[in-house]
C-alpha cells in the first residue's frame, strides 16, 4: 500500500504537480502519514499549524493526544535548505525528540537533543525520487509509522542509528591521527608489511630501518590522502672566486661525539650498531639482575605481533618462519632476542627494559643506536 503511494508521488513530482508548499503538504505529507497509519482526520493526533508562543510548526504528531512527540516542517520542493534552525527552535522549545524537515521529495530526520551541528544531528536523509522504493518504504516505516512512533520504537531506532553514524564519524576523523602515530612510532607491523610488499615486488627485502626512513622522509598525510613529501627547492649560490683562506679545522662528527653504545649506571658500553646495543642492554641487565629476563619475557605485550625476548626464535615471530630463521641473537643465558627491529624500536625496547629493571630511562640507562 505504502509502495503504491510512493510510486504515485514520484510520478507527480516528476510531472510538476506539487508547485507550492500547500500542495506538498496536502498531496504528499498528509497522504504518506495516512498510509503510515496516522489518523490524519484527528487534529489532536495530527495537529496542523501547531502553535508555539506566536510561532507555528506545520504539523505536530502527538501521542498521547495533544502531546507532541514529533514535528514536521513542510517546504516547497527544492526550498528546504536552511530551514533546520527554525525547526530545531520549535523542537527545543518543548523537548520534542524527533524533528522532520521535508519538501515532499527529500525527508530529513533529526534528533534535536543530540550533539553536533544540524547535519550531525540528522539521522537520515531520504530522497523518495532517487532512492529505491523498498528503501523509501523501509525508512518511512522505521521513523514515521504511527505504530512505531506511538510505541517509542521509532525514537529508539533513530537514536541507535544516530549512535552508529556518530561512531563512524569519530572513527573516520581519528584515521589521520592513527596513521600519523603508526608512522611516527614506527609500528613494527606496518614496517613488516611494507618490507614484505617490497620483497614481493622486486625480490629484495629492505631492512626495517630503511622502511622507517622512507616513511619519515617521504610520506605525509593531508586532507587529500597519503602523499610523498615535496623536497624543498634548494638554491645553490654561484661558486666564489678562490681566495687564500686558512683552512678551518675539521669539525668533529656527531658519531664521534656520541658513539654508538649504551651507558648503564654511569658505565659506557661501546657497540658497533643498534642491534648490538639491543643485545648488550639485555645482557647487561641480566647480569645486574638474574630475574630480569624472565620478568621481561612475562610481560603480556611486547610488539603488536611479536615478542622481543623468548625461549626460541619461533616464539619471537609467531607465524613468520622466514623471520625466525635469521633475525635473532642468542644471549649467553640461552634466551633469544629478536633483531628485526628499527632504531626507534630499539629505543622503545630499551625503555621497556628500564620499566622491568626499575631504572630511569634516559638517566640510569641511555642508548645511542646511531644514525
Amino acid at each position: 500500500m505504502l509502495q503504491k503511494h510512493i510510486e504515485d508521488i514520484q510520478s507527480g513530482i516528476k510531472a510538476g504537480r506539487y508547485g507550492n508548499e500547500a500542495s506538498v503538504s496536502q498531496g504528499i505529507v498528509l497522504r504518506l502519514l495516512q498510509a503510515l497509519g496516522w489518523p490524519t482526520y484527528d487534529t489532536q493526533v495530527v495537529c496542523p499549524e501547531y502553535s508555539l508562543e506566536g510561532r507555528r510548526v506545520d504539523y505536530a504528531l502527538c501521542h498521547p493526544a495533544s502531546k507532541p512527540i514529533a514535528f514536521i516542517e513542510v517546504k516547497q520542493i527544492g526550498q528546504s535548505a536552511g530551514a533546520e534552525r527554525q525547526l530545531f527552535e520549535y523542537a527545543f522549545h518543548i523537548g520534542v525528540p524527533l524533528a522532520i524537515l521535508t519538501d515532499g521529495q527529500e525527508w530529513n530526520f533529526f534528533l534535536p537533543a543530540e550533539q553536533g551541528d544540524y547535519t550531525e544531528r540528522r539521522v537520515y536523509k531520504l530522497d523518495i525520487v532517487e532512492r529505491e522504493i523498498s528503501e523509501s518504504v523501509a525508512r518511512l516505516d522505521r521513523y514515521l509509522s504511527y505504530a512505531q512512533v506511538s510505541s517509542g520504537q521509532a525514537i529508539a531506532a533513530a537514536r541507535e542509528d544516530y549512535k552508529n553514524i556518530s561512531r563512524n564519524r569519530q572513527m573516520f576523523s581519528s584515521l589521520p591521527e592513527a596513521w600519523s602515530k603508526l608512522v611516527s612510532e614506527e609500528d613494527d607491523l606496518l614496517l613488516e608489511l611494507l618490507a614484505d610488499k617490497v620483497e614481493s615486488l622486486c625480490g629484495f627485502k629492505p631492512d626495517l630501518d630503511t622502511v622507517a626512513k622512507f616513511l619519515r622522509e617521504k610520506v605525509s598525510l593531508n586532507s587529500g590522502g597519503i602523499q610523498e613529501r615535496e623536497r624543498p627547492i634548494q638554491f645553490t649560490k654561484p661558486a666564489a672566486a678562490p681566495a687564500s683562506i686558512e683552512p678551518r679545522p675539521q669539525r668533529q662528527t656527531i658519531a664521534s661525539e656520541h658513539p654508538v653504545g649504551f651507558t648503564l649506571e654511569g658505565k659506557f658500553h661501546p657497540c658497533r650498531n643498534g642491534r648490538e646495543v639491543l643485545v648488550g642492554v639485555f645482557e647487561a641487565l641480566s647480569v645486574r639482575d638474574a630475574s630480569f629476563l624472565e620478568r621481561f619475557a612475562s610481560r603480556p605485550k611486547h610488539g603488536r605481533t611479536r615478542r622481543y625476548l623468548a625461549r626460541s626464535p619461533a616464539e619471537l615471530y609467531p607465524g613468520r618462519p622466514d623471520l625466525a630463521a635469521e633475525h635473532f641473537s642468542k644471549l649467553k643465558s640461552g634466551w633469544f632476542v629478536g633483531t628485526n627491529v628499527s632504531r626507534a624500536q630499539i629505543e622503545r625496547i630499551a625503555e621497556m627494559a628500564c620499566e622491568v629493571a626499575r631504572l630511569r630511562f634516559g638517566r640510569e640507562l641511555t642508548v645511542n643506536v646511531g644514525e
